[in-house]
């Protein structure tokens, strides 16, 4: 059975930094981005970033510059994939999602899902 299951989120204040974890099991993510979403109250889901198996990168341009992915290339599992977050600022508070799929941006194009953990960063 697959899981990813996310860690690390919390109550911080405007300026302040984040680790995101997220530990992906149940088989092989060799071939598989990993990437993390966000939602804040009352909006979509919006794509933060992601990171293919050779360390090619994406990012949201909201996060450019302050966020920074990053995974164990490994072909076992589990497999640990990492949001770093700097400078926080309050429109970064949401339920940020690690995901497991296709080297997107787009939502849909990923298969497997955690169940989210909440970050809310005070001004």
């Amino acid at each position: 059975q697959v899981q990813l299951v996310e860690s690390g989120g919390g109550l911080v204040q405007s300026g302040d930094s984040l680790r995101l974890s997220c530990v992906a099991s149940g088989r092989t993510f060799s071939n598989y981005a990993m990437g993390w979403f966000r939602q804040a109250p009352g909006k979509e889901r919006e794509f933060v970033a992601t990171i293919n198996w050779t360390g090619d990168t994406l990012y949201a341009d909201s996060v450019k510059g302050r966020f920074t992915i990053s995974r164990d290339n490994t072909k076992h599992t589990p497999v640990l994939h990492v949001l770093q977050m700097n400078s926080l600022k309050p429109e970064d508070t949401a339920v940020y999602y690690c995901a497991s799929g296709l080297y997107s941006t787009i939502s849909r194009d990923y298969k497997y899902w955690g169940q989210g953990t909440q970050v809310t960063v005070s001004s």
